[in-house]
């Protein structure tokens, strides 16, 4: 399991992965934060601290992590 790591002006970070957060727009135009890891930096993302009430969790299949409820 990799270790996990609170880095502020980086976002959270698990192993090579840092989460990032955007807002989405939905099909019925309601607005919508989602959080996603990726290895890549990305311009249409902002990284970020972990969200309270979340835990992170690694994929067994795929290895990658993934927030889930607490």
């Amino acid at each position: 399991m990799p270790e996990w790591e609170a880095v502020e002006e980086e976002g959270f970070r698990v192993g090579e992965y840092t989460l990032y957060t955007k807002e989405v727009i939905l099909r019925g135009g309601r607005k919508q934060r989602i959080y996603f890891f990726s290895k890549r930096a990305r311009d249409d993302a902002t990284p970020c601290a972990k969200p309270k009430g979340y835990k992170v969790m690694i994929n067994e299949k795929t290895g990658l992590p993934l927030l889930k409820k607490k």
